[in-house]
């Protein structure tokens, strides 16, 4: 039987090959085959310009760092043939001051897969057969639908945005973008009992928003900027719009927080600054997550947040190239997943 694997090699070009596979598995590693994967915006910008946010690609590489897995060689390990898991993308060292501290998303020697942060670069996910961490595979419970389990990676980086900006019940949070890591964070902010507005320019986008569950949804340019203001103990900024960052800023109460989810690309741009010092704002960065990935492993396993809701379309994995093409378009609304191996027989 022919497996498949899809390389990225140059701007807007995704090869779908036949994929060869090692026949020693490495010591630690379990072999997997891929169930379901999901787009992520790196993937996006990877696809659209070689590179993401100042990271260029030095060759061709597998994408794909959202994923689940099933079992089907556990290589000596405790995992099971035909288990279901979760796949942590973060490869750590375990023994850097950041590890030690348990910030294994600032590990100084991170191998993180289908990236250019990692040199050489490791492949990704988007492919039929993958050798993975033992450690980093977490096995889910019977009933996990893996079109679900795919969200573990990105809502852990939402989770992480939502504790970065101490976000509580009954808290007022906005949320600037209502892309797939907005979506999340708005799930998540729900969950904990917040009270939520979703902003952003594509009406379609906050009519998901408010099936997401925030309270209030608005649309850019329908409403007075100035409305706003001062309005918010904590916003989430997952748009990467300079814009909205501003809006952020403007919309944060004294002393308010602001929690930068989104990947902001290099670029120039004019930042509101004073804002901060006048009303002592608390501005911090968020980047991917901690032990972030087990509670949102346990949030999928209890059902607590309806995926489906969160899912604009699915793609095949020789179609990754048209799915990625569909993300790049701004036409869906929600997240894209890769469908591999989608059930266990």
């Amino acid at each position: 039987m022919t497996l498949i694997e899809t390389k990225l090699t140059a701007a807007r070009a995704i090869l779908s090959l036949d994929q060869t596979v090692a026949s020693d598995i490495p010591e630690g590693h379990a072999r997997l085959r891929l169930a379901v994967g999901s787009l992520c915006g790196t993937d996006m910008h990877y696809f659209a310009d070689f590179a993401n946010a100042g990271f260029k690609l030095r060759n061709p590489v597998t994408l794909g760092h959202e994923a689940c897995a099933w079992v089907t060689d556990p290589n000596g390990s405790d995992l099971e043939i035909g288990q279901l898991v979760a796949l942590n993308p973060i490869i750590n060292c375990g023994v850097c001051d950041a590890c030690k501290r348990g910030e294994v998303n600032l590990c100084t020697a991170k191998k993180f897969p289908g990236s250019a942060t990692t040199v050489p670069h490791l492949d990704g996910f988007f492919r039929e057969v993958i050798d993975h961490p033992v450690r980093c595979s977490r096995p889910v419970a019977d009933q996990v639908d893996p079109r679900h389990l795919t969200f573990a990676e990105p809502l852990a980086c939402a989770l992480h945005s939502l504790n970065k900006g101490g976000v509580s019940a009954g808290q007022k949070v906005l949320v600037t973008g209502c892309g797939p890591m907005g979506l999340l964070a708005i799930a998540g902010a729900v969950a904990r009992g917040a009270e939520v507005t979703a902003l952003d320019l594509r009406p379609k986008a906050v009519d998901v928003a408010r099936r997401v569950g925030a309270q209030t949804g608005l649309v850019v340019g329908e409403f007075e900027a100035s409305d706003l203001s001062k309005q918010f103990d904590v916003v989430i900024e997952a748009s990467g719009a300079l814009p909205a960052f501003n809006t952020a800023l403007d919309a944060a109460r004294q002393k308010g927080r602001v929690s930068i989810l989104s990947n902001v690309q290099l670029r120039p741009a004019e930042v509101t600054l004073n804002l901060i010092m006048l009303k002592e704002l608390e501005v911090v960065g968020s980047f991917q997550f901690n032990s972030e990935f087990e509670e949102a492993v346990q949030l999928i396993e209890a059902g607590s947040i309806d995926f489906d809701v969160l899912t604009a379309d699915s793609f095949p994995l020789e179609q990754t190239a048209d799915a990625l093409d569909m993300m790049t378009s701004g036409k869906a609304y929600g997240k894209i997943i890769i469908l591999g191996q989608v059930s266990r027989d």
